[in-house]
Formats: C-alpha cells, sequence, structure tokens
C-alpha cells in the first residue's frame, strides 16, 4: 500500500486563554437556561410596565391646560401622542425583533421609555411634554415582544399561561395606572409621575438584561425602511382622523385631508409590500384567515375594552348634582376601576386551561360573549357605584379571556421567523380599536349633552348609548371569531410548537 504525502496545510496563531475564556463565556449566555417563572416574571411585569405608560398622565388630563398655561386642544396632543407613537412603532418593533433579536430591541425600547420620562419629568413646557410622552409612547412595543421571547424561551408545556399572563398585563398596566397616577398626582408634584415610570424603567432594563436568554432565533432579511417610513405616515393620517376628528370637525378639511391620505398611503404600502423581497410585514401571513380575523376581532374588542376606560371613569367623577353622576372623587373612581385589571391577570391560568382544553377559538367566542353580557348589564344599570364594579370587573373577565386567545391563534398560524412581527400587528389592531374607542365615545357622549354650571355634561341617554355601542361592537368581534377556520392548513414550523399534532382552533 502507498501513501502519499499530507497535503501541506496553512498555520495559524493558537487561539490565547483569553479567546477562549470570551468565546466559553459566550455560549454559555446563549444556552444558560433560566428557571420559567423567572422569565415569565420579568416579561410580564415588562409589559406592565409598557401598558402603565397608555394610562399615565388620564388623571390629570384635565389639570393640564392650566398646569402647563396652554390651550386645551393642544394639551390634547399628551394623550395623542402617545397613542400614535405606540401604534407606529408597534409593528416597527416587531420586526426588528425577529431581525436583530428579541431582547435586543426589548432593552432599546426601554431605554427610550426612560429617555422620554425623564423629558417630561424635566419639563413644565408643552412641546417638550409631548415630545417625552411620545418617547414613552413606543414602549407599547415590548409587549409583543415579551410574548415572541416567551415562546423562544419556555417549553411548550408553560406556554399557554405564560402567554394569557404577559397578553394581560396590556389591560392590567392601564387599570392600576389609574389609581397609582392619581394618588401620586393628589400627594405629590405631578412632575413625580414622570420620575417613578424613569425608575420603574431603569428596573425593567437591568431585569431584561439579567434574566432573560439572549435571542437565538432571528429571521434572515434586511429591515424594510421605506416600508416602515409608508407605515408611520399612512397610520399617522388615519389614526389624526380618528383622534382629532371630534376637535377638528368630522368634515372639516383637515380631518377629512388626513383620513383619505393616510389611507392612499396605506394603500400604496400594501402593493409595496407585496413586491418587496423582505417586508415590513408580510402580507401573504397577514391575510391567512386565522391571522385576519383574530386581527379584526382584535379592533374590535381593543374598542369594547377602552370604550369602558373612556365612560365609565366619568360616570363615576360626575357630580350626583347632574342626575346622572355617582359624585366621587378622582382617586375613588381610579379604585373602583382597578379590580378589572386584577381579574385580568387572575384569568391567565383560567384562560390558559381553556384554551388547551377547548382551542383559542372558544377562548375568544367566550371572552366576547362575558363583554357583550358586561355592557348589557351595564345599559340597564348604572346608578349605583356597586354596578360600575360589577361592570368593569365583568369586562375584565371577557378580556382576560379573549386576550390570552389572539396571541396563540396567530402564533399557530404564521411561521416561527414572524413571531415578532405578527404580534406586533395583532397589537397595532387593538391600538386601532382603542384610538377608535375614544373619538366615538367622545362623539357619543358629546352629542347627547346638556348644560350643568356653566358646562355641559353627558345625559343619561348618552351613556346608555355608548353602552349599547359597546356590547354591539363586542358582538361584532364574537361573530368574527365564529368565522375563524376550526382547523386550517398550518406551517410546518409555526411560531407555537404544538407538539407531533397541530392543535385545532375549535
Amino acid at each position: 500500500m502507498t501513501t502519499t504525502p499530507d497535503a501541506p496545510r496553512e498555520t495559524t496563531p493558537a487561539p490565547s486563554a483569553d479567546a477562549f475564556a470570551s468565546d466559553r463565556r459566550a455560549r454559555e449566555r446563549l444556552t444558560r437556561t433560566r428557571d420559567p417563572r423567572v422569565v415569565v416574571a420579568v416579561l410580564a411585569f415588562s409589559g406592565m410596565v409598557a401598558a402603565l405608560m397608555q394610562m399615565l398622565v388620564i388623571p390629570i388630563v384635565p389639570s393640564f391646560p392650566e398646569l402647563l398655561d396652554a390651550d386645551p386642544a393642544d394639551t390634547a396632543w399628551i394623550i395623542t401622542a402617545t397613542l400614535l407613537a405606540g401604534a407606529i412603532v408597534t409593528p416597527i418593533a416587531g420586526r426588528l425583533g425577529d431581525l436583530l433579536g428579541k431582547r435586543r430591541v426589548v432593552l432599546a425600547l426601554v431605554v427610550v421609555l426612560v429617555v422620554g420620562s425623564v423629558v417630561c419629568a424635566s419639563t413644565s413646557d408643552l412641546l417638550p411634554l409631548i415630545v417625552g410622552r411620545a418617547l414613552q409612547g413606543t414602549a407599547l412595543g415590548i409587549i409583543p415582544l415579551a410574548i415572541s421571547i416567551l415562546r423562544d424561551t419556555l417549553p411548550a408545556d408553560r406556554l399557554g399561561g405564560a402567554v394569557a399572563l404577559v397578553s394581560a398585563t396590556l389591560g392590567f398596566g392601564g387599570a392600576i395606572g389609574l389609581p397609582l397616577s392619581a394618588w401620586i398626582s393628589v400627594t405629590f408634584d405631578w412632575h413625580v409621575l414622570f420620575w417613578t415610570a424613569a425608575l420603574l424603567g431603569v428596573v425593567v432594563f437591568a431585569l431584561v438584561a439579567l434574566l432573560i436568554p439572549v435571542s437565538t432565533l432571528r429571521t434572515e432579511g434586511r429591515f424594510d425602511l421605506p416600508g416602515a417610513i409608508g407605515l408611520a405616515v399612512g397610520l399617522t393620517g388615519v389614526l389624526l382622523a380618528v383622534s382629532k376628528g371630534n376637535d377638528w370637525g368630522w368634515l372639516s378639511v383637515g380631518t377629512l385631508a388626513s383620513g383619505f391620505a393616510g389611507l392612499a398611503v396605506l394603500g400604496a404600502w400594501g402593493a409595496y409590500q407585496l413586491r418587496v423581497t423582505s417586508p415590513l410585514v408580510d402580507l401573504r401571513v397577514a391575510v391567512r384567515p386565522a391571522v385576519l380575523l383574530t386581527n379584526l376581532a382584535s379592533v374590535a374588542l381593543g374598542f369594547a375594552l377602552f370604550g369602558s376606560n373612556v365612560s365609565l371613569p366619568q360616570l363615576l367623577e360626575l357630580p350626583a348634582e347632574t342626575g346622572v353622576g355617582l359624585g366621587q372623587t378622582v382617586m375613588v373612581a381610579s379604585l373602583c376601576l382597578a379590580p378589572s385589571g386584577v381579574v385580568m391577570m387572575l384569568m391567565a391560568p383560567v384562560a390558559s386551561r381553556a384554551t388547551a382544553r377547548f382551542g383559542a377559538r372558544v377562548c375568544l367566542i367566550a371572552g366576547g360573549l362575558v363583554i357583550v353580557l358586561s355592557y348589557a348589564v351595564a345599559a340597564v344599570a348604572f346608578s349605583q357605584v356597586w354596578q360600575i364594579v360589577l361592570v368593569s370587573v365583568l369586562i375584565g373577565v371577557g378580556i382576560g379571556l379573549a386576550y390570552a386567545a389572539m396571541p396563540t391563534l396567530i402564533m399557530h398560524a404564521v411561521p416561527a421567523t414572524e413571531t415578532a412581527a405578527a404580534n406586533g400587528l395583532n397589537t397595532l389592531m387593538r391600538s386601532l380599536g382603542t384610538t377608535s374607542a375614544s373619538a366615538v365615545v367622545g362623539v357619543l357622549l358629546t352629542a347627547n349633552s346638556m348644560p350643568f354650571a356653566g358646562t355641559s355634561v353627558p345625559t343619561e341617554a348618552g351613556f346608555r348609548l355608548t353602552f349599547v355601542i359597546g356590547g354591539a361592537v363586542a358582538l361584532v368581534s364574537v361573530l368574527i371569531a365564529l368565522a375563524i377556520p376550526r382547523r386550517e392548513p398550518q406551517y410546518e414550523g409555526s411560531s407555537l410548537p404544538t407538539g407531533s399534532v397541530p392543535v385545532p382552533a375549535r
């Protein structure tokens, strides 16, 4: 037997001991397992803080014209800017999370939240406050990213309950934010609200950085900057028309121009997304029946949730002398509505078991029906504080069930590489519902008002009509959910791992 000489090989310097140590530490960070309970707790707390930013200033909104020496129409931008920023950034952050790593984008959003909070806490001028509130609003993108991190890091048997819990933080954060904000604003200077938000942001950053594993599931492709700009411009136009139509006039040039221009840009954006290689939102996935119908139901459910958030506090706080209001202070009214958020969190394990037993579709339908029931109760009984608390709690039960089901339905129907983007789009749909609710409820209560002490206050008929509309919209969500396919072909690598046998939507 003959042998051939070894081929010449290029020699390279041996790695140093420091290089080996650094490489070992990197591998340990990527493969280190965390206690699932710790991961869920951190992400749930992060989602709660993000949702809190949406409701942070609600108790002091009526005081802003005096505090800032500004016109009430101008101070309304403090809320509008937050809603716009959250709606625009959420789908963009989801796509960035799929491309760059979800944990990394969460940390970036938390930094923006802290910066925005410090800006607000350091000023008494309107323009910087609006800018700071817009920066705070971007934190809404944390919630769909947190749900996607759960999918990447938790075993399948723990995923359902964890998703339900983090999804519920969208309502829980808002519910506890009302009494917390009211207490801080009454007890301290209003700037303390924003210093508190900054502190919470720092805590979230530390917890995520230390306790959440590095994201390892990434999507191939590049970030679609033109798509992001088009989506931002289109959404801004539509949301401005919806949120400011009551102030500008629904048939005014500004409202019509903003709304139609936004729709035109979104139409062009959709056509572009279908042609681009690496789209911001994969519309071919978004129009799959399970995804499309779940997102449409999300709009209706977001409307139903925020409709109560707008109407119930007004009903509680209006003077009893009006014959309609219950004469409660801002603090008491906030405490009356807080149990709704607690119920949403308590419903998480119930929703998880219901989803596992009956399917996410059934859970979504059940949640919608409970909300319909709650508005039916409100339409006939809203003359006592306990009745308002009951309605609020029932809405919390319904939202807890429905919000837990929606991410599950979405993740069964999208590929694993688009988890964050798909959840971001679903959160955007909820935001469209909440923004629409604010505008519609405002119109209904303004159109049905009466003079009182030199101002106008809503009438009993106005509140009853609001509750009827809220129930009707919730019923629409139920009808949409009924149309979701019971069994739909799933991606082989669906976002939500279901084992060897796909779980039906039922």
